[in-house]
């Protein structure tokens, strides 16, 4: 007469872990979409998704019409799409919330954090353009104190030598594509979507080479 329980408690025990099973892939489908594209946790700020935050610098993906609503300071603004009075790409300084933003449409914004005091840091390495490279071209934007930003493309095919970094610089996607990486003796292919971030450290060494469509991206490299 216990048969039929035993089969009710079995299926019963069954649907709940299926239940389990399920909560658990939502909750990982999750944190997979909120990853940031700089290999860090992504999380939200204010109206913002913060996608870097270090010691040196945070970088925020958002809108012009959201960032007057997010606490920053003075910062590098990235339009990646083409808005009224900005192209994407066209990348500007804004020095306090009324001129940052000035575009409605989505946007990077990289806030290099504030200096702290110390010894001063090692230079060695190159600066963005100075390594050898075929079929690449670099235009700088704007320059200040704090950044040098930057305009840089890779035709079909461009490859850039073995370098080192000179400074941190920050990456913003704006077409997307592949992207061959040598370093450490290892080599990969790295693919990026428009408005993906990512961190080219100080001291870092790679070559790279383009095997795919064309690249457009922005370069903001810190002066720290």
């Amino acid at each position: 007469m216990s048969a039929p329980n035993v089969r009710c408690d079995a299926r019963q025990s069954m649907e709940m872990d299926m239940q389990v099973l399920k909560t658990f892939l939502a909750a990982s489908a999750m944190l997979a979409a909120g990853a940031g594209s700089s290999g860090q946790p992504a999380r939200a700020d204010g109206r913002a998704v913060v996608v870097l935050d270090n010691a040196k610098v945070r970088v925020l993906k958002t809108t012009g019409a959201a960032l007057a609503g997010v606490a920053h300071g003075p910062g590098v603004v990235v339009p990646i799409e083409d808005g009224p009075t900005r192209k994407k790409g066209e990348a500007y300084w804004a020095a306090g919330k009324e001129s940052s933003g000035s575009d409605p449409g989505p946007l990077v914004f990289v806030e290099p954090k504030p200096f702290t005091t110390g010894a001063p840091t090692s230079r060695m390495g190159s600066k963005p353009g100075d390594a050898p490279f075929v079929g690449m071209s670099f235009k700088t934007l704007f320059e200040n104190e704090t950044v040098t930003a930057i305009r840089a493309r890779m035709d079909v095919s461009a490859r850039e030598g073995l370098h080192t970094h000179a400074s941190d610089t920050i990456v913003v996607h704006l077409s997307g594509g592949a992207i061959e990486d040598t370093a450490n003796g290892t080599t990969r292919v790295n693919r990026w979507k428009p408005g993906d971030v990512e961190l080219e450290s100080r001291g870092s060494s790679h070559s790279a080479r383009n095997v795919g469509e064309a690249i457009d991206v922005v370069l903001v490299a810190l002066k720290r």
